[in-house]
């Protein structure tokens, strides 16, 4: 009989993309699949290990599989950058994991839940910087959007991120297997493709000698049933004009643009070992919205950075005021071992970083509020993702939306609207973060 395999992934979108080729290679070594881990023999968790609160979650999960081991669960497999970044460590605090595979193992899944079934386990921690980044993958996401993973490991060294320790260098994936994943995904029903690598915007430096994300652009554009392109995790300094000028003149990938931006006080940013200070972030900011008229800007900020002065930060509040993005989130500064920024002196107490990061949360509420209100009588055109039958509405998301992370538009419809299509629909109403309205009649 076929093992009965359970899958957990947490964290980023990058890691749900591992998480999919680990069911891909399970399910062609005839491992059933299931969606609830009490009927599961094998729990695997695919662990991020990035900040605090998502160590904890992993941590947590991890706690709820070893309880199911008096219920039955035969074995617990540990994947994932928290198993990369603290190896021994896991099985050592917590026995009842059976195998720890490292980011750089994650091939070896099949023999991994094969031994974890038996009640044997093991530890396997190969070279990442030399683990296979494409093959084939089981969706995790809904039929017609899937990530494409450009690449993996990260050059940028901020002081306060351990990507590097964890995922190694950057590593990019040729043009020609990017197009053939595209390929495959369209042909499945896909429809948007979002991109995501731990820097999108420095994408094919390693491989090429130059960037080459244009040129990729360039390339999924003419992949047939593609019809959104979605970029995500764009590195500020790497925003050039001609990537600007490439978003405006394609039909296919959005004026949509990721920007981590982390602050905007340049010592700071020179702390932070981010390149540019604020008046360079304000330039690219203003080419976005020169370049792209309905451009929607995601960032992200972090609060209480060792040594950040309540005058540092009233700066960053005045600066989300002043530039007013559609999209924002924020996270509490988390020192991690093995990054310069945790052996920074003027480390900030946990409830001061807290309150800057709900103060400036409510700044950006504010403003989400007021830039959804402008749209209150203009048409969008929304994916259609599910239909509510309670509240007899269709959900969707516009080209302002990135999956999971972004708000939603709500609409009704006379008529049927196929999951996975395409509508045009009237905004009738607004609050901080979704869109209201109806489908619009020709």
């Amino acid at each position: 009989m076929s093992t009965r395999v359970a899958m957990i992934s947490l964290g980023c979108p990058k890691n749900q993309v591992e998480a999919e080729r680990m069911l891909a290679m399970l399910a062609d070594a005839g491992c059933e699949l299931v969606g609830d881990t009490a009927e599961a023999q094998v729990a695997v968790i695919n662990t991020c290990g990035f900040i605090d609160s998502a160590k904890q979650e992993a941590i947590d999960h991890i706690l709820e599989m070893a309880a199911l081991k008096e219920e039955g669960l035969r074995g617990i497999v540990v994947t994932g950058c928290l198993a990369e970044r603290y190896r021994e460590q896991i099985r050592e605090q917590i026995p009842e994991v059976d195998v720890v595979l490292g980011g750089g193992s994650v091939d070896d899944i099949v023999e991994a839940v094969e031994s974890a079934a038996r009640g044997e386990g093991f530890e396997r921690y190969a070279d990442i910087e030399k683990v296979e980044l494409g093959g084939d993958r089981l969706l995790t996401t809904p039929f017609y959007t899937a990530y494409l993973k450009l690449g993996d490991g990260c050059d940028n060294f901020c002081t306060y991120c351990a990507i590097p320790l964890i995922r190694g260098r950057l590593r990019s994936r040729p043009i020609e297997e990017l197009l053939q994943e595209a390929r495959a995904l369209a042909e499945g029903g896909v429809r948007e493709l979002v991109l995501v690598a731990q820097d999108t915007t420095r994408y094919g430096e390693d491989l090429y000698g130059e960037n080459r994300l244009v040129e990729l652009l360039q390339e999924l554009e003419r992949v047939e049933g593609i019809a959104w392109i979605r970029i995500l995790y764009a590195y500020p300094d790497r925003v050039s004009d001609r990537l600007l000028d490439c978003m405006a003149a394609s039909k296919k990938v959005l004026p949509y643009i990721d920007l981590p931006l982390q602050h905007c006080d340049d010592r700071i940013l020179t702390a932070m070992n981010r390149r540019g200070d604020r008046k360079e972030i304000e330039d690219v900011l203003r080419r976005v919205r020169e370049k792209l008229p309905n451009a929607c800007v995601r960032t992200t900020f972090i609060c209480g950075f060792p040594g950040e002065s309540e005058e540092q930060f009233e700066s960053l509040c005045d600066f989300v005021k002043e530039q007013r993005f559609d999209r924002m989130g924020c996270f509490a500064y988390s020192a991690e071992e093995g990054t310069p920024a945790a052996e920074f002196p003027d480390q900030i107490p946990e409830e001061e970083k807290q309150r800057r990061v709900d103060l400036l949360m409510l700044c950006q509420n504010l403003i989400s509020t007021e830039i959804n209100q402008t749209w209150v009588g203009r048409r969008l055109t929304v994916l259609v993702e599910e239909y509510e039958e309670e509240a007899d509405r269709f959900v969707g998301r516009s080209y302002r939306d990135a999956p999971e992370v972004d708000g939603r538009v709500y609409f009704e419809s006379e008529a049927e609207c196929e999951i996975g299509s395409f509508v045009e629909v009237m905004v009738t109403a607004a609050d901080d973060y979704d869109l209201y309205g109806t489908v619009c009649i020709e």
